[in-house]
């Protein structure tokens, strides 16, 4: 084989695998902003928010999380659930608190919940499933998330720092 020859196969190989890598898929970024507005079934007065960052990895098998705060009392749970913006969904993910771990007293502001969500993390309709169904999901505009808070102290429901069922909540895009 000439000179000529196996420079024009090992420049058409390198071609090739530089045509590979740039094709690879890239990794996916939603957010969420997170505000008592949006809470639902009705908004809240809560002066806390918050800021959701998923970053879906290329090869779709995990996808990392970080969760911040500011001005939010009484962190008792953090969670993903599939629904529109205008309606409740069932509980997909739970960020906060991981099992064994305990809210947060007091005003908090700083990272509230961070890690790697898996297959294996997914819990309710999408338990036992892979990633793929999530990340439709995600693409769909179909995922939100909020954060509840209790003061400990009944009755429940009575201000910022005590929402059971949700104090501030934002949409991923």
């Amino acid at each position: 084989m000439s000179t000529t020859r196996r420079a024009l196969i090992s420049l058409a190989a390198a071609a090739l695998a530089l045509t590979a890598v740039s094709t690879q898929a890239a990794d996916m970024t939603y957010t969420a902003t997170l505000n008592g507005a949006a809470q639902l079934p009705e908004a809240t007065a809560s002066k806390a928010e918050g800021t959701l960052r998923l970053t879906v990895s290329a090869d779709g098998r995990q996808i990392e999380y970080q969760l911040t705060v500011t001005k939010l009392s009484n962190a008792s749970g953090a969670d993903i659930h599939l629904g529109s913006a205008f309606a409740n969904g069932p509980l997909v993910v739970k960020m906060f608190p991981k099992q064994g771990g305990a809210q947060k007293k007091g005003e908090f502001s700083g990272v509230l919940a961070e890690g790697t969500i898996t297959a294996g993390d997914l819990t309710g309709p999408l338990a036992g499933g892979g990633l793929a169904d999530f990340i439709d999901q995600l693409k769909q505009g179909n995922v939100y998330t909020n954060v509840h808070t209790n003061d400990g102290v009944d009755p429940p429901e009575s201000g910022p720092g005590d929402y059971r069922l949700g104090e501030i909540r934002g949409q991923l895009k």
